[in-house]
């Protein structure tokens, strides 16, 4: 594996700063040849550190781009957390300034992971004028409500099953309380503990369960501890919780009139608007964009994140503007820096040859 300091290497210049109270950060290759992508990272636990454009693992991440002559401008977002509609407007700033102190590129694509592949999306569907294509990676490509309800629906359903074994979502939105995000540092413990408690007291349930929601077991207590700081923050920043699953009726359980039986269940006390009004999706593209998933993923699961933005682009008559790469990744954004650079590549062929990229697996 290469060291970041043979990635510094191959960085000629570095551009860092603050446009509208976001951090930011720009990398140019030695080989620059005016040529530019937009990063959009994914989501960050409030508090955590160090911001993703900070990280040595960025660079690694990145690597495919720069190798390619791409200079890359990343912004680290006015807040942590969930910032998709933050996300985009900060990039669209950062993209300005870029234009402003480097001259326009003779090429501008947009790329992210996770969340940031949804920032990538909610950008072509609103600033693609200013794109020639986009590669969204294992992204957050459904409506985000729909998305944030499914870690809402599993706690719910989870603390009917299991209690005590996670904190309430009456806890989690309760403003009342001093928001406190978990400690990232303590989740490989947290997470040993959560599957301990469930194969002691039922682990044919814990299965069935995991797999309702497209997961493997061993990777249930992570999906929860991760949605537990999803769910906090979007209680702080909306205010409140913009769910409500008093008449919903769940199923595809072992035993689905327990689960609703015994499901936690509380109103909504905020409209959804207020959080996820701005960039909701639409699936209306019209530059080539190639999604690539890897075949599993435990935080956004292919419905997620490839079939519900698939009918959107459908029922937009965009099809033309749209193809999916999957691998045989097991894990979130599991992409090895050559299938990157693949999926990549494809994007800009199809961008210059204006043959739409062949959908399917990559290797």
């Amino acid at each position: 594996m290469l060291s970041s300091s043979l990635f510094a290497q191959n960085i000629a210049k570095t551009d860092s700063g603050t446009i509208n109270g976001a951090k930011y950060r720009i990398i140019f290759p030695e080989n620059w040849k005016g040529k530019l992508v937009m990063y959009a990272h994914g989501y960050e636990f409030m508090g955590s550190k160090p911001l993703q454009s900070q990280n040595p693992e960025w660079l690694k991440r990145m690597n495919p781009f720069l190798e390619r002559g791409f200079a890359v401008a990343a912004s680290d977002y006015a807040f942590q957390g969930f910032a998709l509609p933050q996300g985009v407007d900060d990039t669209e700033a950062l993209r300005q300034y870029f234009n402003k102190h480097y001259g326009k590129p003779d090429s501008t694509f947009i790329v992210g992971h996770s969340m940031g592949g949804g920032i990538t999306l909610s950008t072509l569907e609103n600033y693609g004028k200013h794109y020639l294509g986009g590669l969204p990676l294992c992204p957050l490509s459904s409506r985000p409500y729909l998305q944030c309800r499914k870690e809402y629906d599993m706690y719910a359903t989870f603390n009917g099953l299991f209690p005590n074994v996670v904190t309430s979502l009456k806890d989690i939105f309760d403003l009342s309380k001093p928001y406190q995000a978990q400690d990232s540092r303590k989740m490989f413990g947290k997470v040993k503990e959560i599957k301990s408690i469930l194969m002691s007291r039922d682990s044919v349930l814990a299965v069935a369960f995991a797999k309702r929601f497209d997961l493997k077991l061993e990777d249930l207590p992570f999906s929860l501890f991760f949605n537990e700081n999803v769910l906090r923050d979007i209680a702080q920043k909306a205010g409140g919780n913009p769910f409500d699953n008093t008449n919903t009726v769940y199923n595809g359980f072992p035993n689905d009139l327990i689960v609703n039986q015994k499901a936690e269940r509380l109103s909504a006390t905020v409209n959804p608007d207020v959080i996820f009004k701005k960039y909701d999706r639409t699936g209306n593209i019209d530059k080539p964009t190639l999604l690539m998933h890897t075949i599993y993923d435990q935080l956004i699961p292919v419905n997620y994140g490839v079939v519900n933005f698939e009918n959107m682009v459908h029922h937009q008559a965009k099809d033309q503007f749209f193809a999916v790469k999957y691998t045989n990744g097991q894990g979130h954004c599991n992409f090895t820096a050559t299938q990157t650079g693949k999926a990549f590549d494809e994007l800009r062929n199809w961008v210059k040859t204006g043959i739409k990229a062949k959908a399917g697996f990559l290797e």
